[in-house]
């Protein structure tokens, strides 16, 4: 086996198909065609001695070979990008390159509290915000194919990442003005199941931690007449007075409520979820992801004194 004959491009090829998980799809995200894929993939068998893809008249997965290459794929192409961010950092004196960032839909408005400080100290870098569901996150950063995300820290394993808080997420009732409940001053969760709801779709982490704390009111609730992976679909949709909906309350009022909509703070329980940046855990991160992870406890600072106000 003669490892030096390893290239990163075909490291590259393996590492599209574990996110494709479909020969075609692989090729074109990596703007090749399917037979230079395939050939690439070959060459990386024959010089590891093993064969990594079960192949028939389509993808049929990794063997437990390649599973353990695909570990070491993405350890070396990571520590490949971080090297080349350096050292282009180091040539040219200042921070460039291009920062993709995967965001949960609840946290999308905050983002910009996180982006606009770096840009001020590092005004080169380009940015690429993306709105995904935590699990998607957490496969995008497995794959490389971001380097950073924001994302629920203290709700569901979060498998091997680094992360710093950015801020606590705290539930309000989103109503139009004059329907029931809009002019209380707190309501429950008891409260709020009985009401006509639209809400994010099950595949969102948000749902979910607002899917048990209806079931643990102890009332008997429908299931939303309205669902959507877009918190902007679901705030109009309040606006119209046929629904309610819950949503985060730094969301809420980043939203800009107006005189049509009222926010009401949700107790019994009150429940707190805590939102932070993670990244993959990896000795060395690239230059980028360490610039923006030293952003990160100014804008957990601010975020708190916003809260406490």
């Amino acid at each position: 086996m003669s490892l030096p004959n390893i290239l990163i491009d075909k490291l590259e090829f393996l590492l599209a198909l574990a996110r494709e998980r479909h020969f075609g799809r692989a090729a074109e995200s990596r703007g090749v065609t399917q037979p230079t894929l395939s050939a690439g993939i070959k060459q990386l068998e024959d010089s590891l001695g093993v064969l990594l893809v079960n192949r028939g008249s389509r993808f049929l997965g990794f063997t437990p070979e390649g599973e353990r290459t695909l570990e070491w794929a993405r350890r070396i192409v990571g520590d490949s990008r971080a090297m080349r961010d350096e050292i282009q950092a180091l040539q040219r004196g200042e921070l460039t390159g291009h920062l993709r960032i995967g965001v949960i839909p609840t946290a999308l408005s905050m983002v910009a509290s996180l982006t606009a400080p770096f840009r001020a100290r590092h005004p080169d870098v380009r940015f690429t915000i993306l709105s995904r569901n935590s699990a998607e996150i957490m496969s995008a950063l497995e794959n490389l194919e971001i380097d950073a995300g924001i994302t629920y820290l203290d709700n569901e394993p979060l498998g091997r990442v680094r992360a710093v808080p950015l801020y606590s997420e705290a539930y309000c009732l989103l109503t139009a003005a004059g329907s029931l409940l809009a002019d209380r001053k707190r309501v429950s969760w008891a409260e709020v199941a009985a009401l006509p709801l639209c809400l994010l779709t099950p595949d969102m982490q948000n749902r979910r931690i607002v899917d048990e704390l209806l079931a643990n009111s102890g009332v008997e609730h429908a299931p939303p007449t309205l669902e959507s992976n877009s918190t902007i679909v679901l705030f109009s949709h309040v606006r119209t007075g046929q629904w309610a909906t819950i949503m985060p309350a730094m969301l809420a009022e980043t939203l800009g409520l107006g005189e049509s909509v009222r926010a009401v703070p949700i107790v019994e329980p009150s429940a707190i979820h805590t939102i932070g940046l993670v990244a993959p855990n990896r000795e060395i991160m690239t230059t980028l992801a360490a610039a923006l992870f030293a952003e990160a406890p100014q804008l957990a600072a601010s975020l708190e004194t916003a809260q406490e106000r």
